[in-house]
């Protein structure tokens, strides 16, 4: 005998296997008795098993190129009922087997299943060598059942023989859900987004909306600042639409193995996993970019994917068309050229044929006052404290500011999404004050207290009386001195502004005697 090879065990008798000496009836069981027998002797996973042709040999040596497998290969496999009944949709489906897994995939969809089952593509024994195609066991012919029946008592007697240490046994097998979609629903059932009762439809809500009800692709890019509902418009009008909607953000280090998909090692498995495009092509979902222009040279693997005419995956050598009904959305806070006053931090200017591949672009403003009220009543309600004097207040002084901010009278802006907070804050906190200060809170000490002041005077709520105490040591306060006093606060250390034409002393100078200065009625500059 030669080396690396020994005798079946004496425990089987052959009359239970072999059909009239027949080898290829034996074969498939056999084949299950190698995979029992391998388990028995702690084989790894790279160890070569092979049935020899003398039918009594078995070869394991280590190492060395696995032998082709036979694509009409019939693994062994008692079907459940639950299995039976995908083999049958696949047969009344025409598919045969080996079979593609997108073919499989449409099928398990018709069942009501997110993927093919994970009996079939994630087992070894049905895998081909061919990438994306696998056996589907009982759809063609398959080993006959009494003959599974005598392999099976065979191994119950085969329990007796003594084996070597047992492989550990690892985790459970990965199932279907295991993908990137799961990811992105953390297990939900499903893709369509939920329906906001606080969104109110405005601007270019109604374009999105006609866009998807026509089932034509027809990639679209969204630009406008932040904060005023761009991701919010597109993913309601697939909510109202019932469309399955693919949200993906961007950043810097997005690539292509993040967009179409790559292998992921789940289970000790190196398993293939389509990422988001690929599951929203398969499925004819809306496909949403969100912050697309803060992607590099990565992204550039989405040109044939927005010319609508689908994507090759090298990695497992298949061709992938777009369902009917895909069609793509992108969100951005530029045109694509870059944020020359760096208030968008990150963006990038992007390739000019990858923006020449979208059909339209779409500017999102704010929206109006009338609307933006709206908006924050609903919100209110939500939050379950309503103020509409406050709402009405909150827009004016919003619009306001971005008038000022358009005319670049100042460098910050107040959006929509920032108003919504302040009403979170006031359902909160049941206090207009509050809930302004917590929202100004992340600008600049100057903006903060200008932005302030500029609503404190729409707000007779508003307490604008500072504390002195609260500002620093070297702040200026102005005294209201008449002109026989400058001699006296002059000698105690104030101090005459020429611009203002008034008497001036420091917060440290005031903490010394506050008594006595506050008899000059100091005030903090603004």
């Amino acid at each position: 005998m030669r080396a690396g090879a020994f005798l079946l065990c004496p425990s089987i008798e052959t009359s239970d296997i072999l059909v009239e000496n027949s080898f290829s009836d034996a074969k498939p069981l056999f084949g299950r008795y190698l995979r029992h027998i391998s388990h028995q002797f702690g084989l790894i996973s790279h160890e070569r098993v092979a049935l020899g042709l003398d039918c009594g040999i078995i070869d394991m040596s280590r190492g060395g190129n696995r032998e082709k497998q036979n694509p009409n290969r019939k693994p062994s496999l008692k079907l459940s009922s639950k299995n039976q009944k995908f083999v049958d949709a696949c047969r009344a489906a025409g598919l045969s087997s080996p079979a593609k897994r997108s073919d499989l995939v449409a099928v398990a969809n018709d069942l009501g299943m997110k993927y093919a089952p994970a009996w079939i593509v994630q087992n070894s024994d049905c895998r081909t060598d061919e990438r994306g195609m696998f056996i589907v066991p009982g759809l063609n012919d398959t080993i006959g059942e009494q003959n599974a029946e005598a392999f099976d008592r065979a191994m119950e007697r085969d329990k007796t023989v003594p084996a070597a240490t047992s492989a550990p046994k690892g985790n459970p097998a990965p199932v279907a859900e295991l993908s990137a979609i799961r990811g992105m629903t953390a297990g939900a059932a499903t893709l369509i987004p939920d329906t906001l009762k606080t969104y109110v439809p405005w601007g270019n809500h109604d374009t999105v909306e006609t866009v998807i009800k026509s089932g034509m692709f027809a990639p679209m890019y969204v630009t406008g600042l932040s904060g005023n509902g761009k991701t919010t418009m597109i993913m309601q009008a697939c909510a109202r639409l019932k469309r399955e909607c693919f949200r993906v953000n961007i950043t810097s280090a997005t690539d292509e193995d993040d967009l179409l998909g790559g292998f992921r090692l789940i289970n000790g498995e190196t398993v293939w996993q389509d990422g988001p495009v690929v599951a929203a092509m398969r499925r004819g979902a809306v496909l949403l970019i969100d912050e697309i222009d803060l992607g590099t040279h990565l992204m550039m693997c989405l040109q044939s994917v927005l010319e609508g005419k689908g994507v090759f995956l090298k990695k497992i050598n298949e061709f992938v068309t777009p369902a009917d009904g895909f069609t793509i959305f992108a969100t951005a806070n530029t045109k694509g050229k870059g944020s020359d006053d760096g208030r968008f931090a990150g963006t990038n200017i992007m390739n000019e044929a990858m923006l020449d591949r979208f059909d339209w672009t779409l500017e999102q403003e704010y929206a109006p006052k009338s609307t933006e009220k709206k908006i924050l009543i609903k919100k209110m309600k939500a939050f379950g404290n309503v103020d509409t004097d406050f709402a009405k207040m909150l827009t004016d002084w919003a619009d306001t500011i971005r008038k000022a901010f358009r005319d670049e009278i100042v460098d910050e802006i107040i959006t929509t999404r920032r108003l919504e907070n302040i009403c979170k804050a006031f359902a909160i906190f049941k206090d207009r004050e509050t809930a302004i200060n917590m929202a100004l809170a992340r600008f600049d000490d100057e903006t903060a207290t200008a932005f302030r002041d500029f609503y404190a005077k729409m707000d007779d709520t508003i307490d604008t009386t500072v504390n002195i105490e609260d500002l620093d040591t070297d702040a200026i306060l102005d005294l209201s001195t008449t002109y026989s006093q400058k001699d006296e606060v002059k000698v105690r250390g104030a101090r005459w502004d020429e611009n203002t034409r008034k008497w001036t002393i420091t917060v440290d100078l005031w903490s010394r005697d506050r008594d006595y200065w506050n008899t000059y009625s100091p005030t903090p500059r603004g």
